[in-house]
């Protein structure tokens, strides 16, 4: 789809001055039409300041997120998912409760052939977490490269 008129039926946020979300329930996630809906590949964001807060201490957590997936019929736009992903910053939920919501609300909004997400968070209480998620086995016939992001070794 490359008719620019139509797009903007799908899009509130991009090319628009838009204030940050307070939390992720505010956020508006927005989809498009994938482009090349009858061929597999493989989609990757890669986050590596995302930010949220201890729901029990409000002190801030920090997180590489790395988010790889292969569409069906649509593709998120990325200003609102850079936005989505913001709006964490003044959330409180714990690690693994950020990196399965975004998850499995990009998962809904999308319906993707395949969806996986790699949270790689930095130390709390000197020990790392990192959460990982996917939807199911990815296809054999589409190149998912590896995440590549390296286990925490500390100083």
């Amino acid at each position: 789809m490359n008719d620019t008129k139509e797009l903007k039926n799908y899009l509130t946020q991009l090319g628009a001055n838009t204030s940050l979300p307070q939390s992720p329930s505010e956020a508006k996630l927005e989809k498009v039409p994938a482009p090349y809906p009858e061929y597999d590949y493989t989609i990757r964001f890669t986050a590596p300041e995302f930010t949220s807060l201890c729901p029990i201490t409000g002190q801030p957590d920090f997180a590489h997120l790395v988010i790889d997936y292969i569409p069906d019929k649509w593709i998120v736009e990325s200003k609102s998912l850079k936005l989505y992903l913001a709006s964490f910053r003044n959330h409180g939920a714990f690690h693994e409760a950020c990196t399965v919501e975004i998850a499995t609300t990009l998962t809904k909004l999308l319906d993707p052939i395949w969806l996986r997400i790699g949270g790689y968070w930095y130390p709390r209480g000197g020990m790392p977490i990192d959460v990982f998620w996917q939807t199911s086995t990815p296809p054999e016939n589409v190149w998912i490269p590896s995440q590549d992001v390296p286990a925490y070794r500390g100083r």
